[in-house]
């Protein structure tokens, strides 16, 4: 029988220069598989749950200890396959193929139901990865932190003058990935009320400064942030809540004129309904609610999210900048029996597909050495790199000072094509030079460019219609894979649950040599570029134009 919970065990990546495995090509797997389990940065750790409810880094404490034997006596010229979190064989290739092949959570379209996902994995056959964390490149809250900073920038200036100061924004989901909003709320100098149902998520999120202070009620937590709105200072407030019962109390509010709430979205876990609370049960129920009746509990959560956007509709009725941050609320509400639930947009096709079109998305990186004065020299020699882009220097000073790390120190920035490839190559003179102590780990989110099919976020509302076809990510893993990456990544229903996306991840090692700066050349060239290419077939000008301004081929145009 295999492991699931185990609150013995305790993980946390190695730091320094010592070596577990053969090379680095292969510690740097190693380490990011540990970080992702790290207390600091997992929601539970114990049950090898990194985030969004059941997004595992493993499939069992069995298999975790296997992928672990595995690395660290894998060769240059192997590569290890992941099944679902189980390692399941090692095959002899070269050393410009990845060291880790990773496919998670991938079933046959009739067979993509949260029914049959679930008896799959009752059975011991599967796992569900999420994004990052079944890809092992998981940062914490900060890997989404600029992200959803660049959202609420876009509408500053799309709505708000260029700046959120004097504006009030609710919102919904403090845990891994919604703990980003309040401090993308205040770094773009807006007031943020969040409401979670969990006083633990909140409070771990004021502990790591993602959120200024947490209020003992709602009536105390909407008086200190209209003040902070009135005097236009950036403040975050956590309440806890229930959110299909705080957002209508909050509308009743607004459409009786007490105050004026300007930006509304959520990131509560609605993408897997066991994993969004319904009104009926309290916190200490949850678990062996959902467990005992999931058909009856789904149900119950459906309901619930219908109330809850049924609110954020009518916020939007009363003048509010209301917009979906992709965790399929809209289509949960909907089978809640709720019919106006998309008439709001997700935030990609309203404000994010620009960047989109120009291979603009999110780069992270992890410094190995453990040592944050690596990632301060990476901060700096980023910003001597590209001197003229005054929002990417604004967004790494803000970070320097705000943004605590969780587990190895790790940094975020949305760079474009032309742009990764660049810092890629200096990243890798850095760690030759000895300017940084150790290797660096160079990945991205999911949530990029080229890299998903996902037609509640990332391709919702594509220009030419074709937001559900899936061969785009699948070409994106197969070019990384040639492209040199260190490992690669296949997962289905990231973000949005099962059944409703197919996306891609890579990530490289910079260790110096002179093998990975050829790598990484290629690949941060190739990863964006599919992006570039991606956007410019389905009609993007802006892409097309990218295309022919910095030398991307694509052959139809060429004729």
């Amino acid at each position: 029988m295999a492991t699931m919970h185990d609150p013995s065990r305790t993980i946390r990546a190695a730091r320094g220069t010592e070596l577990s495995a053969k090379s680095w090509q292969t510690e740097a797997p190693l380490r990011m598989l540990m970080n992702n389990l790290d207390p600091e940065v997992a929601e539970r750790p114990e049950d090898l749950v990194v985030y969004g409810g059941t997004g595992r880094a493993a499939r069992s404490w069995e298999a975790y200890d296997a992928i672990v034997a595995t690395l660290k006596t894998l060769e240059d010229d192997e590569t290890l396959l992941v099944q679902s979190g189980k390692p399941v064989g090692v095959f002899r290739t070269n050393v410009w193929a990845p060291r880790v092949l990773l496919a998670n959570s991938n079933l046959v379209g009739d067979w993509a139901t949260w029914p049959e996902f679930r008896k799959l994995e009752a059975e011991g056959l599967m796992m569900y990865g999420q994004m990052t964390a079944g890809s092992w490149i998981y940062i914490g809250t900060q890997g989404i932190l600029q992200g959803t900073f660049e959202t609420f920038a876009a509408i500053a200036e799309k709505r708000f003058g260029g700046t959120m100061a004097g504006t009030l924004t609710l919102t919904g989901g403090c845990g891994g990935m919604g703990g980003a909003q309040p401090l993308a709320v205040t770094l773009n100098g807006g007031a943020c009320l969040i409401v979670d149902v969990s006083e633990e998520r909140l409070l771990r999120r004021v502990g790591k400064r993602y959120l200024d202070e947490l209020a003992p009620s709602l009536d105390a937590a909407l008086e200190r942030v209209l003040a902070a709105k009135a005097s236009r200072v950036p403040l975050s407030v956590g309440v806890v809540g229930n959110a299909a019962e705080v957002f209508p109390e909050i509308l009743r509010r607004h459409q009786a004129g007490e105050f004026t709430v300007d930006i509304v979205t959520d990131q509560t876990s609605a993408h897997d309904p066991l994993s969004y609370l319904p009104t009926e049960y309290s916190v200490a129920e949850w678990a062996a609610e959902s467990s005992a009746d999931p058909e009856g509990f789904t149900k119950k959560s459906q309901n619930a999210m219908a109330r809850h956007v049924q609110a954020m509709v009518e916020f939007q009725d009363a003048g509010a900048e209301v917009f979906d941050y992709g965790n399929s609320i809209r289509d949960e509400a909907r089978k809640g029996g709720y019919s106006r639930a998309f008439e709001f947009p997700g935030f990609v096709p309203a404000y994010i597909r620009p960047l989109f079109c120009e291979g603009l998305g999110p780069f992270r990186w992890v410094a190995l050495s453990g040592d944050p004065e690596d990632i301060r020299v990476t901060d700096e020699a980023l910003k001597e790199l590209f001197p003229e882009n005054a929002h990417l220097h604004r967004w790494l000073n803000a970070a320097a000072e705000h943004v605590e790390f969780e587990g190895l120190p790790a940094r975020i920035c949305w760079l474009g094509y032309g742009e990764r490839a660049k810092a890629g190559v200096l990243f890798n003179e850095l760690v030759a030079s000895g300017r940084v102590s150790a290797p660096i780990v160079i990945g991205r989110d999911h949530l990029d460019s080229g890299s998903v099919a996902s037609p509640y976020r990332e391709t919702e509302s594509m220009k030419d219609g074709s937001d559900a076809i899936a061969d785009w990510p699948l070409l994106n893993a197969m070019l990384n894979t040639a492209s040199g990456a260190t490992w690669v990544s296949i997962h289905h229903g990231g973000g949005v649950g099962i059944g409703r996306s197919i996306h891609a991840g890579q990530v490289s090692v910079a260790d110096g040599s002179a093998l990975a700066g050829e790598k990484l050349a290629r690949l941060l060239t190739n990863d964006p570029g599919m992006g570039v290419i991606r956007h410019a077939d389905a009609g993007y000008e802006r892409a097309i134009d990218v295309a022919a301004e910095r030398g991307v081929r694509i052959p139809m145009q060429e004729q």
